[in-house]
Formats: structure tokens, sequence, C-alpha cells
């Protein structure tokens, strides 16, 4: 069994990407938009975290999430946003024997990948591609047109420009 090395580092930011067992064709996760919604403000409710950055496309999701002062647990609050949002939805899916043996779901790669933000440069970049993402992938012409993404609030903010990154042939944010 591999050995996972995980920074836990108590209060810091993290970039996540997380993604659906069966990624092509899948819009799993857009057409549940909702389950996925309330089941992570319930984890949140019991285990807080900051949102800095959030998109959902239709086989992935990304994140750059920010733990309370003195907690490092991001793996508990992954466990529990992918179980409830899995034991909320029928057993339709494929589930290969292992998985059944182990009483798993056939919905969420057992793995996601993590990234401690070391820096202001770091989470900018890791916030700027989270919200490119759909552009990245051909959703949208244009970033304001992912209707799933934290874009929309980092408008409201001024963070972002309405018009930030132009459109699908002007993407410079690096590949994850």
């Amino acid at each position: 069994m591999p050995n996972y090395r995980r920074a836990f580092t108590p209060g810091g930011t993290w970039f996540f990407t997380v993604n659906l067992l069966q990624r092509h064709g899948n819009d799993l996760l857009v057409r549940e938009i909702d389950l996925l919604r309330q089941n992570v403000h319930d984890v949140r409710r019991k285990y807080p975290f900051w949102i800095d950055a959030w998109v959902v496309l239709p086989d992935h999701l990304h994140a750059v999430l920010t733990l309370p002062a003195g907690d490092s647990d991001f793996s508990l609050r992954w466990r529990l946003i992918k179980s409830g949002f899995s034991r909320a939805l029928p057993k339709t899916e494929r589930i290969s024997a292992v998985r059944e043996a182990a009483g798993e779901r056939g919905i969420w790669q057992r793995h996601y990948w993590e990234h401690l933000i070391r820096d202001e440069v770091d989470f900018q970049r890791h916030v700027d591609y989270v919200h490119a993402n759909p552009l990245k992938h051909g959703y949208v012409s244009r970033v304001i047109d992912w209707p799933y993404s934290t874009f929309h609030r980092a408008v409201a903010a001024g963070i972002y420009p309405i018009d930030w990154c132009g459109n699908s042939d002007s993407v410079v944010v690096g590949d994850k």
C-alpha cells in the first residue's frame, strides 16, 4: 500500500482537485449540484473551513480552502463531503469487485490532489487556475458564464473584473 505524504499545517490553505471515478462523459457533479452544495454546507457547519475559490465541473472540482487556526484535518472534510454525496445518490453506478468488497461506491476516485499554498503568489496563481478552469476545458467562452464557480462572488467583491481572462482563445493559466 502506498504511503501518501500529506502536509498538515494547522490553519493552512490548500488547493485541491477531486475527481469522479468515471470522468469521461459524466456530468454527475453539475447534474446533482444542489446535493453537492447542501453536502458541503452541512460539512462546513460541523467542521468549518473557508472557501477561497471553488469551481464544479461535470466530472471534477477544484477548490482553494483555508482551515481554522489549529486545525489541519482537510482529509476528514473531504471524506465527509464525498461519502455524504455518495450516500444520498441511488446505487446505479458500476462497482468493481474490489470496491464492493470494501463497501465502497463507484462514484469518486479514492484519492485527490492537494497542494499546500506557500505564499500570496502561489495563492493567487491557484485561485486564478480554479476560476479559469471552465474556460480551459471549453465549457464556456467567458469565465463569467460558468454558473458553478466562486468567480461570481469574487466579481461582486471587486476582486476580478467581469471580463477577466478574456475568452477561450486567450487562456494562459497553467495546466494541472
